[in-house]
């Protein structure tokens, strides 16, 4: 079906304005970058009005300077000339009224100031100039220009009407537009704040993005600012010697020395002079004056490692040094005092050495100020795959080797591991299985045997047969579920038990599904 009217011939002028409206509205829509987007939308309006140029001006309230911001039909030049004062010219006229000015010829017009030097008429027919305000909200934003032949034909209030609502569109997808980009930027900025109270937070030394992890590093971020003394507690192969550096790296000491002293290394004979120190001629041997760990660390930390080792003599000795940071040297009369900051650090049940009569109740309550328990590694696995990749890339280093990943099904045996030796035992195994691999992946055969038929450490023949059976059995089934990725009907028919028979002994034995489903 066809429509005329005389203004357009043999179409409709209505039927083409809403065919131009709705382009414009899907490039607006569709627009990923408005700024570049515009010049292809004000071609679909010159050509719509047979019209020989169009341009957006956009109004700065900072600077109340109004600067073309696209165009179509205008050289880059002109638009760089297209700069006006607020009342400059008809532009500054549009967006200080707000109104909507028409220049029906511009030759013979003064307040036509050309600034972007353009052609005043074309072959000899005068130009129209058609400005409109773009209005947000009741404010102005820029203008919408539009210079066509002059053609008395053709009734104005149409084109502004037109105008004005194309400004509006392009006004609305501004704003609209705008705000997205702001949003983002906000989030991109609060993600980039979050990121780096994170990174402040989280240990460069120090490997584990897990929830206990998290809380870790909020305690030790919080007491590495004071002097207080710090308890490391659990087990072996955590990592206590990394805290305790960490504690280090973000105190007040920082810029000293971080002294190491394993109490369980020491002779007995010999901790006394090793801590305090000695004065020449104290015993023989002693040919010389000697500073001990606690001298040396003065200004600084020092870490007492395997503090629940210390016999019951050299805790009496350490009770004042805890307290008031003063001693004497072995030998020596006179009083030293230091100002040193003391982490210690034990896989040791402290308790349980009191009750024992090992561990001096008093010196328990002068090392237990602040305690910080590490989780071994079996109740944080989440940690384990970014534990993994940083080992794989230690022992690329450090071999020369060219590892690139592990499989699936070797990560879950490690997922599903007990890891008595904890994260030095993860440690190991990878550098071995890093060793092993012909393909440069580790794989589950490339493990050690004791990952690769699931056996722990809890297997023992103690017990009597009942025990042992019962761990056998226990074990079969983690084996089964191993293999069949935590699924209980396949794990069943694998062990020739029925589904029920095996969820019995899983509630028995307290295993947990959901880590063999990784």
């Amino acid at each position: 079906m066809s429509f005329s009217c005389k203004k357009a011939g043999d179409e409709c002028y209505g039927f083409n304005e809403m065919s131009l409206l709705f382009e414009i509205s899907q490039r607006l829509l569709d627009s990923k970058e408005l700024k570049q987007d515009l010049s292809p939308i004000l071609s679909c309006l010159v050509k719509h009005l047979n019209a020989e140029r169009s341009f957006i001006t956009i109004f700065n309230r900072q600077t109340h300077r109004i600067m073309i911001e696209a165009a179509y039909g205008l050289s880059s030049s002109q638009q760089a000339r297209g700069k006006y004062d607020l009342g400059e010219g008809i532009i500054g006229k549009v967006i200080e009224l707000a109104k909507p000015i028409v220049i029906s010829e511009i030759s013979k017009s003064k307040l036509f100031i050309n600034k972007i030097k353009t052609e005043l008429t074309k072959d000899g027919c005068e130009l129209t100039f058609i400005c409109v305000p773009l209005l947000l909200d009741n404010v102005v934003t820029g203008a919408l220009s539009v210079v066509r032949v002059y053609n008395s034909n053709i009734s104005v209030e149409e084109d502004i009407q037109l105008l004005s609502i194309i400004g509006s569109m392009i006004a609305k997808t501004a704003r609209y537009k705008q705000g997205k980009i702001e949003e983002l930027e906000a989030l991109i900025e609060q993600n980039r704040e979050l990121q780096s109270q994170l990174d402040s937070r989280k240990p460069y030394n120090i490997i584990g993005n897990s929830g206990k992890m998290c809380d870790l590093y909020t305690l030790v971020n919080r007491v590495a600012q004071t002097n207080s003394t710090v308890l490391l507690r659990g087990e072996s192969g955590i990592g206590k010697e990394l805290f305790a550096e960490e504690i280090h790296n973000k105190s007040k000491q920082k810029d000293h020395k971080l002294i190491k002293v394993n109490c369980s290394a020491l002779p007995e004979s010999l901790i006394e002079s090793e801590l305090f120190g000695h004065e020449k001629g104290a015993y023989t041997g002693a040919d010389q004056m000697r500073k001990g760990r606690f001298e040396l660390a003065d200004k600084g930390t020092i870490f007492l490692d395997e503090i629940g080792d210390l016999p019951l003599s050299t805790q009496v000795k350490l009770l004042r040094v805890l307290q008031e940071r003063e001693f004497e040297r072995v030998g020596g009369s006179k009083t030293i005092k230091v100002n040193v900051r003391i982490v210690a650090a034990t896989n040791k049940n402290l308790e349980e050495l009191i009750e024992k009569g090992d561990l001096r109740e008093d010196f328990y309550y002068r090392i237990n100020v602040f305690p910080i328990f590490i989780p071994p590694l079996r109740d944080r696995r989440d940690d384990i795959p970014i534990l993994v990749d940083h080992f794989i890339d230690k022992f690329n280093r450090k071999n020369n080797a060219q590892v690139k990943r592990i499989t699936t099904s070797a990560l879950n045996m490690l997922m599903v591991h007990r890891w008595p030796g904890n994260i030095r035992e993860l440690e190991n195994t990878i550098e071995r299985s890093s060793i092993m691999t012909k393909d440069n992946v580790i794989h589950s055969y490339d493990l050690p045997p004791t990952l690769q038929t699931a056996d722990s450490t809890n297997s023992t023949m103690d017990g009597g047969m009942m025990v042992v059976v019962e761990q056998l059995e226990k074990q079969l089934i983690r084996d089964a579920l191993t293999t069949m990725a935590g699924n209980v009907t396949k794990a069943a028919e694998l062990l020739c038990i029925t589904e029920r028979m095996l969820g019995t002994r899983v509630k028995k034995y307290e295993i947990e599904l959901w880590r063999f489903k990784v």
